[in-house]
């Protein structure tokens, strides 16, 4: 039996414009000149502006509107027939953000603080991506795959969750995938060149190498026994309990520890680039002019943009002429790329404008950092900056993610003025990264021949102010890639 029911519901739905802003904030400066010269080529509506300013004067707006009027009564039914929205040549013509020009935005004239773009390598990512369009794929798994490649660490790692992957997809991007298809597209990239790319573990690494690598089989299959069976004593070294659990003899052991140990355990390290082989280019300039800081955004290379007038003059002829069937589809065409260029550029306005608040405001919590140096600086969260400026913290998190600031401290990546903190005694806060280096020194200076325990280390700290726990110390020493006390023991 049918019925009707009533059903009200809230649903989060982004518009185009916002899903366009969000991708061009987490863009750095490379990337967003690149797109910039991208949007430029596929719309016809945008261009260049090299040496002069496109200048509209009042005189011809005010001409343009009345030839505009005279015509409207005689298309206007025509227009309505096919037209969604009501769409007028002086929606454009008055905009004053239809220009972005980056030559005349605020931009230092030092010219050595520009930094040279680094030379034209492929990058990892980019010999994936190459990979993954060789595979016959429809255009929602091309895009998880995408999505999973752009979210390895530098080492070829894969530390962010599936499922919060395909999540993200579905809402922000609606495109409709599942958890079965992304661990299917997943385990297709885990074979490309470097195997064992996109890992979720070293087990895991480790583990597709040997099962994709032409190696002796017998040595194979132990090496493959041992990592399903006994892989935490491998990583501790337990290789006398791992010797009676297998019951291998020594030049067994031997050989199969050596085989395991010729897999890499970075696929993603040194392979086509790595961030060490790359020059960076800062997103921000951040310089120290009679004892007041000054932001510049480091946007001298990035190009100018416009609303073309050739194609505004274009637009106001086909709108007065005579409808037929290929002025509709013309007007209709151009009505589309003046909407998305508009976009657009209102888009790049909007993000200069927020990456400059969100530096402002890391400035004013991190002053003595940049005054001093690293053991000054303060613990500070995302949150703090998001309730600063009156903006969300996933905002926050897509600007500071691979954008950096050079200042008189050096070349930062923006994460690094992040950070979780901990009392002193003094009942002032320090933030984990100075506690981070304080740990790293004492390690380096131990004795080897008796390393400190973690425990020894939480005693340390606290005899200095520090209040730390054990496991605190245990997490940041794992942070810092330093073994256990027995594994740094020297002979």
């Amino acid at each position: 039996m049918l019925s009707l029911h009533q059903k009200l519901s809230q649903q989060q739905r982004l518009s185009p414009q916002q899903i366009q802003y969000q991708k061009l904030l987490q863009l750095n400066t490379m990337a967003l000149e690149q797109r910039i010269k991208n949007e430029l080529e596929i719309n016809p509506i945008l261009e260049e502006v090299m040496d002069e300013e496109i200048e509209i004067s009042l005189e011809q707006l005010e001409k343009d509107k009345e030839k505009d009027s005279a015509a409207e009564d005689e298309t206007k039914d025509d227009i309505d027939a096919y037209e969604d929205n009501e769409f007028e040549l002086e929606d454009f013509m008055n905009d004053t953000e239809l220009e972005y020009d980056y030559e005349k935005s605020n931009r230092s004239n030092d010219e050595e603080t520009y930094q040279p773009l680094a030379p034209n390598r492929e990058s990892l990512s980019e010999y994936l991506l190459e990979q993954l369009r060789l595979l016959d794929l429809d255009d929602e798994i091309y895009r998880l795959g995408e999505e999973i490649i752009g979210n390895l660490d530098q080492d070829g790692y894969l530390q962010r969750d599936l499922s919060a992957i395909v999540e993200e997809l579905r809402m922000f991007e609606h495109v409709d995938v599942n958890l079965a298809q992304a661990e299917k597209i997943l385990k297709k990239i885990q074979r490309f060149e470097p195997v064992g790319i996109a890992a979720r573990s070293l087990q895991e690494c480790l583990l597709i190498q040997l099962q994709n690598e032409e190696l002796d089989p017998y040595y194979k299959y132990l090496a493959e026994q041992l990592l399903i069976n006994y892989f935490d004593d491998f990583t501790k070294k337990r290789y006398e309990a791992i010797k009676q659990k297998m019951n291998f003899t020594d030049d067994t052991l031997k050989a199969t520890i050596e085989l395991i140990q010729r897999l890499n355990p970075k696929p993603g390290e040194g392979n086509i680039e790595s961030a060490e082989l790359n020059q960076i280019t800062p997103d921000f300039i951040l310089e120290k002019i009679d004892n007041n800081f000054v932001i510049t955004l480091n946007d001298r290379s990035m190009p100018s943009v416009s609303i073309s007038r050739t194609y505004l003059e274009m637009f106001n002829i086909n709108k007065r002429a005579k409808k037929n069937s290929r002025d509709k589809n013309t007007y209709k065409f151009l009505r589309e790329k003046f909407e998305s260029a508009k976009w657009f550029i209102a888009c790049i306005q909007q993000r200069r404008e927020t990456l400059m608040k969100i530096m402002q405001a890391i400035l004013e919590k991190q002053w003595e950092f940049f005054e001093k140096g690293p053991k000054l600086l303060h613990p500070m969260i995302y949150k703090d900056i998001a309730e600063e400026i009156g903006m969300d913290i996933s905002t926050i998190s897509r600007v500071v993610n691979g954008k950096y600031v050079q200042s008189p401290m050096g070349v930062h990546e923006l994460k690094y003025f992040f950070s979780e903190g901990l009392s002193t005694d003094q009942g002032d806060e320090v933030s984990n990264k100075h506690i981070k280096e304080r740990l790293k020194e004492i390690i380096e200076a131990e004795d080897k021949n008796s390393p400190l325990s973690d425990d020894k280390l939480a005693d340390m700290l606290n005899g200095e102010g520090i209040h730390i726990a054990r496991r605190t110390v245990a997490k940041y020493r794992e942070q810092l890639k330093l073994p256990i006390a027995r594994l740094r023991r020297e002979v």
